[in-house]
């Protein structure tokens, strides 16, 4: 492969010692499965534009003090379109991966399947599709980077499939191509912001910034660090209030107090680093779901931790594709409650708020991986308690834990006002009711 290759700048620029893979051994003739008229010409024309004898370079490269695999398409060569021996590439990356146990970085500028080679091309997503699942089977994490252009089958069967999803500025990413569909349809639907805003893109980065961030992700997620059984993630300690609330309505009025620790304080007291992911693939995003991964002396630890508002139908998925993926690798889970309860307005039932905290609930059931859990503020009704890990729950001494609010409870019982303090305190909601209860493992100190 020529040296001036532009693909091979970008990974040299992102990992240090490149090694490329032998490639397998074409298996078609030299105008391809279809023999399609001046096909092999255009192969040559390509690579002498590009440097590059493929539209994928296929390696492995140091990133930030860990080996990976990389995977990078060159636009360049037939607009980076994937045919049999482009497919053919990606799979032996996969495969390397497993034997190896290391990370898969794909960095993704394709037009699709390669029309030359008709329908042995467009079966290539099925296999790259299978690779990528075997490699995720096998605790193998996929970081997909979407470059300008990512369109067709690698957005749907490679980038989309990705454990974590980032894309440059502005990069088109779109199933159909811009030539394929109507000119009336393009603007931030169709790019990087908009892919991000949709909740299908977890962060937008620049490309100068892509060496320090995928050194951040391969350090976090590198299957070295994660084990087949690891230990529960160390419960935090508490950052507020140690005296216990005497009454159920002092409980409510004090997880509700706005100069109480929050989420975030949390994370940056329990985290040296860590790594948000953003929406949940299917079209949303939530703010109120704080989701991602980070070190904790030492070790890989996945978070789920709500901020103390009305959780979305996308929030919820959020945190059930984190936990999902956290036991797909082997890490364990670090939930915080603190919510007064899930949306329940017109926009959140239309958006399936139920079966959306019936996939946390499933997740939190399904989990190989410890769950642990603190409750840091308001603990709401089931859109609280589906975060909360069966048995492995504790509470600080600032936060609640109830079936229903008391003022709902007032209203739903036809009471006065007056009578709110007087239901919070039949609702045995403090922190040392859910410890005599046994709801909670214990309060945090």
């Amino acid at each position: 492969m020529a040296e001036h290759s532009a693909v091979r700048a970008l990974v040299d620029s992102i990992g240090q010692g490149f090694v490329e893979f032998e490639p397998p051994s074409r298996r078609t003739s030299a105008d391809g499965p279809l023999d399609w008229p001046g096909y092999a010409d255009q192969r040559a024309r390509a690579s002498g534009r590009s440097g590059t004898d493929e539209s994928v370079l296929c390696g492995r490269a140091g990133i930030g003090g860990r080996e990976a695999v990389l995977i990078a398409f060159d636009f360049a060569f037939l607009g980076g379109s994937v045919g049999e021996d482009t497919g053919a590439r990606i799979v032996a990356a996969f495969e390397h991966a497993r034997e190896q146990r290391l990370p898969v970085i794909s960095l993704i500028a394709s037009g699709g399947s390669r029309m030359q080679e008709g329908i042995r091309a467009l079966q290539q997503l099925q296999a790259i599709t299978r690779a990528c699942r075997l490699a995720g089977q096998d605790r193998i994490p996929h970081v997909a980077v979407l470059r300008d252009p990512t369109t067709g089958g690698m957005w749907a069967a490679m980038g989309a499939a990705a454990d974590v999803v980032l894309a440059v500025p502005g990069a088109r990413i779109s199933f159909g191509g811009a030539r394929v569909r109507s000119a009336e349809e393009d603007g931030e639907d169709f790019r990087a912001e908009g892919k991000l805003a949709h909740g299908q893109v977890d962060r937008v980065v620049e490309e100068a910034d892509l060496p320090r961030v995928l050194a951040e992700l391969v350090s976090l997620l590198h299957p070295a660090r994660l084990t087949h059984a690891p230990e529960p993630a160390p419960l935090p300690a508490a950052l507020g209030a140690a005296r216990l609330p005497e009454t159920g309505m002092q409980a409510v009025e004090r997880a509700r107090a706005a100069d109480r620790p929050r989420a975030g304080d949390y994370l940056d007291a329990y985290f040296s680093a860590r790594f948000e992911i953003s929406g949940d693939r299917a079209g949303g995003r939530d703010e109120n779901m704080i989701c991602g991964f980070g070190d904790h002396d030492g070790r890989a630890v996945a978070f789920a931790a709500q901020i103390g508002g009305r959780n979305s139908p996308a929030g919820f998925r959020t945190a059930a594709r984190l936990i999902r993926l956290a036991d797909q690798l082997g890490m364990p889970v670090l939930t915080l409650v603190d919510t007064p309860g899930a949306a329940n307005d017109a926009e959140a039932e239309r958006g399936g708020v139920g079966p959306a905290i019936a996939e946390v609930f499933g997740a939190v059931a399904d989990a190989r991986v410890p769950v642990t859990t603190l409750v840091i503020g308001e603990g709401g009704s089931g859109g609280a308690l589906a975060l909360a890990a069966p048995e492995n729950t504790w509470v600080t001494a600032d936060a609640y834990f109830a079936v229903i609010a008391p003022e709902s409870a007032a209203a739903i019982l036809k009471r006065e006002p007056s009578e709110v303090p007087e239901l919070a305190d039949h609702l045995r909601l403090r922190p040392q009711d859910l410890l005599e209860l046994g709801f909670a493992r214990g309060i945090a100190r």
